[in-house]
């Protein structure tokens, strides 16, 4: 469990920065070349080859080199980090669920026992 809450917030850090989470937006649509992703960014070839690194460092992205020509990256989303992502925002999502719906029932009560404040 720890291990998967240490990859969870390496994701989460990841996608703090808004030239990543574009590039994560970019992706969404389909694969593209790093130039490609520097150029809709924005940002200087480094700048986004710093931020190629730490999205795949934290298991967002994946590069494929193109055996016509090995100098070309392709980068695309992996799909079990946004599932890993959703998952979690789910689980939130069902304990704010329950504590509403505990609040609905404790304001119900409440007017049931003819106590409005």
């Amino acid at each position: 469990m720890v291990e998967d809450e240490q990859a969870l917030a390496g994701v989460l850090r990841a996608l703090a920065d808004p030239v990543r989470l574009s590039v994560v937006e970019t992706l969404g649509h389909g694969p593209r070349a790093a130039g490609e992703l520097a150029e809709l960014a924005g940002v200087s070839a480094p700048t986004m080859s710093k931020h190629l690194r730490t999205l795949l460092r934290a298991g967002v992205v994946v590069d494929e080199r193109r055996a016509e020509d090995a100098r070309l990256r392709i980068f695309r989303l992996r799909g079990d980090s946004v599932v890993a992502v959703r998952a979690w925002l789910d689980q939130v999502q069902a304990g704010w669920d329950e504590q509403l719906a505990a609040f609905a029932r404790h304001v119900e009560d409440r007017r049931e026992d003819g106590v409005d404040r």
